[in-house]
């Protein structure tokens, strides 16, 4: 079966920093999170994959097309969502819905205005005067309403609050009820994606240190805690990364049975996805 979306190698290189050799898939039916730091190049590899910025080599196919050769006809098929208003604050809904049932040759005003009102959102008042958790709300009702087999968030949970971001999480979690359709969820809100992702793929400083089934990662990561004394008699071919502080140390294991039945007298739970990137972010080579 065709991934809904197959990155190999991709690049992007600017003076302060690069992207190298980024590889991923979004098969059918799922939601892949990606984490990582600020600057660590999740948005940037959004824009190459969208075709906003070209990419320095690699390929990226949606579809099993080329993003770039076939631009036209995959976008038709992309639902985007931002972590910003993509509309003018002087539009209202119903002239979003105008414009982009031009744009659209699959556009849905049925559909569009289902979402207007589940969401509560009124069709004749200027986007300006939405709060932020509406304007989001009317950027998934967009983003959803010419029925998408793809749907790519950008920290589109960012800042709504607990009962806003929950059901957009639900609607997430329909949207792939259609198993032809996929999500690419970047977030740096680890909680959502452990709640809906069914694989992570997690890049620091412009590499991709791993894209994997999240359940093996809640399986098989560990971190293990010690006082740093204990911790100075460990094997560091052990460990992926440690964090050392003046009393305690944590480390993280990529085997956490493994580690289990050789450490037997310490602590080694399993890794949530916001310890990960802490430790890479803070912490170092054993």
């Amino acid at each position: 079966m065709e991934p809904l979306l197959e990155l190999k190698g991709v690049c992007k290189s600017y003076p302060s920093f690069s992207l190298q050799n980024v590889g991923f898939t979004v098969p059918e039916g799922s939601i892949m999170g990606l984490i990582g730091e600020n600057g660590a190049g999740k948005t940037t590899t959004i824009l190459l994959i969208l075709n906003e910025i070209r990419r320095g080599g690699g390929t990226i196919r949606i579809f099993g097309k080329d993003n770039i050769e076939d631009e036209t006809a995959v976008k038709e098929q992309i639902g985007v969502v931002l972590d910003e208003n993509c509309f003018s604050g002087e539009f209202r809904a119903r002239d979003v819905n105008l414009i982009l049932s031009r744009i659209f040759r699959t556009w849905d005003r049925d559909l569009f205005y289902r979402y207007l009102s589940d969401f509560s959102l009124p069709d004749d008042k200027k986007i300006k005067d939405y709060s932020r958790g509406m304007r989001m709300k009317l950027n998934i009702a967009a983003a959803l309403a010419h029925r998408p087999r793809l749907l790519i968030l950008d920290e589109a949970t960012s800042g709504l609050d607990p009962v806003m971001r929950s059901d957009i999480l639900d609607l997430l979690l329909d949207f792939i009820q259609d198993e032809r359709c996929g999500v690419l969820f970047s977030s740096h809100i680890t909680s959502d994606l452990e709640r809906v992702a069914d694989s992570i793929t997690f890049l620091h400083e412009g590499k991709i240190v791993f894209s994997r089934a999240k359940d093996e990662l809640e399986e098989h990561m560990g971190l293990l805690k010690c006082g740093a004394s204990q911790f100075e008699r460990l094997d560091p071919a052990d460990f992926l990364r440690v964090r050392r502080g003046a009393f305690q140390c944590e480390a993280l294991v990529a085997d956490r049975a493994a580690a289990g039945k050789k450490y037997p007298d310490l602590l080694i739970e399993a890794a949530p996805l916001d310890e990960i990137m802490l430790l890479y972010a803070k912490g170092e080579t054993a």
